[in-house]
């Protein structure tokens, strides 16, 4: 079964930094492309990090030169470095992976594949 389990979230003052983690089957890491969203309470899920095909990754721009998203091959692991947090950035975080020929950059709709329970980040 593919699984995908997320870690890393808590609370932080803004001004801080976290590291998210997202382990992954090995069918799944090795065959698609991984991604981060988030989800505040009352707004809809938003992408975060998106892998394209080529393997770089997209950031929205709420993120941009903040968060930095990367994957270790090696232990099936997907990461998200977040630094500066601001209050902006509480939500619940989710990875998500997808078959890169399906991969719609940062639009939601274009993950449709497998998705994790989910780490929740406050920033206070």
């Amino acid at each position: 079964d593919v699984q995908l389990v997320e870690s890393g979230g808590g609370s932080v003052q803004a001004g801080g930094s976290l590291r998210l983690s997202c382990d992954a089957s090995k069918y799944t890491f090795n065959k698609h492309c991984m991604a981060w969203f988030r989800q505040a309470p009352g707004k809809e899920r938003g992408g975060v990090a998106v892998e394209e095909g080529d393997g770089t990754f997209t950031y929205a721009d709420s993120v941009k030169g903040r968060f930095t998203a990367s994957r270790d091959n090696t232990k099936n692991t997907l990461y998200l470095q977040m630094s500066n947090l601001n209050p902006e950035d509480t939500a619940m975080y989710y990875c998500a992976s997808e078959r890169c020929a399906a991969v719609t950059g940062l639009d939601l709709l274009g993950w449709q594949g497998y998705w994790g329970q989910g780490t929740q980040v406050t920033v206070s």
